[in-house]
């Protein structure tokens, strides 16, 4: 907006005149100021968040009560009502610059092509930059592999990046290599999330018809999204449907629940036994909805709580506890159980602190992810081995099996395979 005047800027409201948009000796900060020229009477605040695009009522409000704001040369307050003639100098601070740095973490690549990559996750890595966490991310670590490949290519890396509610435009706006699609919200690329802990497959787009092609796949539920769960207990059954929507947990802040009211979203899952062990059980799920923390929430409410899952009530496992298994935090049926945070920290000390822990995090895998190419229209499926200590785990846990009904029919895990590299 700076050089341009009100007269030749149709974007300008006809109620105010902006005086000059003065950017010198401001160290970054963006300087407004403005005449009124109707009698709007309109607070403060309201006419501000309508004046100056792209920043909320409530940071207008904030901005005044630090002093950033002035009307005819005093400090005015939020409600203070806006009259014609009035001087209006508003001091916008350097908005903070949100860069997606590469970052040398492992990946573990199952396929690569011109369209997307399939990675298989290991545990404790966020998907992508959101609040606090703005390094250290899956995406953090595909910028740091594309800017590798364009380098030995002889190509040069263009970083990207956003700046407060203003874009900052480079080539293409864009991590180079990964679909344009969620950049703006940090996300280039991302068509679906694990969680921090999950480990396993996920794809990620590198073009945006390939994006579009398939996240389409997963809204129509089309895709196939295995996973495996080491549990506390388990059914009685070989397998079943679980079907109980899924939302916000009423009390807690951070998890999910079972909810019969209108928060609640339609929510299913398969789950078939697969091996059984004094205490516990393998179980693979196939996910017919993808609402957060599914498996988790449905496998606690139902009694199963996943083994490490202290958040849903599953307990940390060592080695005493494969012979000697504990009664699950989470294990009554129904209960919706969900430790708070106090509560679960103390659990994660005390089993940070034990020599023989083998797992405190839950024992869940993403398996299998399987869909339509979005460009051959080949049908592809990916299978990722797990990851310790989900691995010891299992072997450990296979010298205990027990007999019980088991899943003959159905299955599409391939057990000897995604435990191959932990053998």
């Amino acid at each position: 907006m700076s050089g341009e005047s009100p007269a030749c800027n149709p974007s300008l409201p006809v109620n105010s005149t902006l005086l000059h948009d003065d950017q010198s000796d401001l160290d970054g900060a963006e300087r407004r100021q403005f005449q009124v020229r109707r009698n709007v009477r309109k607070r403060l605040d309201v006419y501000l968040q309508g004046r100056l695009r792209g920043i909320s009522r409530s940071r207008v409000q904030k901005l005044v009560e630090a002093g950033g704001v002035t009307v005819n040369g005093l400090l005015p307050k939020a409600s203070t009502i806006i009259h014609s003639g009035d001087y209006i100098d508003v001091i916008l601070p350097p908005p903070a610059i949100r860069i997606i740095e590469p970052e040398p973490i492992p990946l573990s690549i199952l396929h690569e092509d011109d369209t997307f990559i399939v990675i298989n996750k290991q545990a404790d890595l966020i998907v992508h930059p959101a609040r606090s966490n703005l390094n250290g991310t899956l995406v953090n670590a595909l910028a740091h592999h594309f800017k590798q490949a364009m380098e030995q290519s002889g190509k040069s890396w263009l970083p990207w990046q956003t700046r407060g509610f203003k874009r900052q435009r480079d080539k293409d706006n864009k991590v180079p290599g990964l679909s344009n699609i969620g950049a703006e919200e940090l996300r280039p690329g991302i068509i679906h999330r694990l969680d921090k802990h999950t480990t396993g497959v996920m794809v990620v787009a590198k073009r945006e018809d390939a994006h579009w092609g398939i996240a389409r796949q997963f809204e129509d539920r089309k895709v196939l999204k295995c996973y495996l769960a080491v549990v506390h207990g388990g059914p009685d059954d070989a397998a079943g449907v679980i079907d109980q929507p899924i939302g916000k947990h009423p009390t807690y802040r951070e998890p999910y629940a079972v909810r019969h009211d209108r928060v609640g979203k339609p929510s299913v899952t398969i789950y078939r036994v697969r091996e059984r062990y004094a205490g516990y059980t393998l179980m693979e799920l196939e996910l017919k909805t993808g609402r957060t923390h599914q498996i988790r929430v449905h496998l606690s409410y139902m009694g199963w709580p996943i083994v490490g899952d202290i958040f849903y009530g599953g307990e940390p496992v060592g080695h005493y506890e494969l012979d000697n298994p504990p009664a699950a935090s989470g294990s009554r049926q129904y209960l919706n159980f969900a430790r708070d945070k106090q509560q679960g920290d103390r659990v994660q000390a005390e089993a940070a602190s034990r020599d023989d822990l083998i797992i405190a995090r839950p024992a869940l895998h993403a398996g299998i992810l399987g869909f339509v190419h979005p460009v051959t229209g080949k049908r592809m499926q990916f299978t990722a081995p797990v990851h310790e200590p989900l691995g010891l785990l299992l072997r450990e846990l296979g010298k205990r099996r027990i007999e019980g009904p088991m899943a003959k029919n159905g299955t599409h895990i391939d057990l000897d395979k995604i435990t191959a590299q932990t053998t």
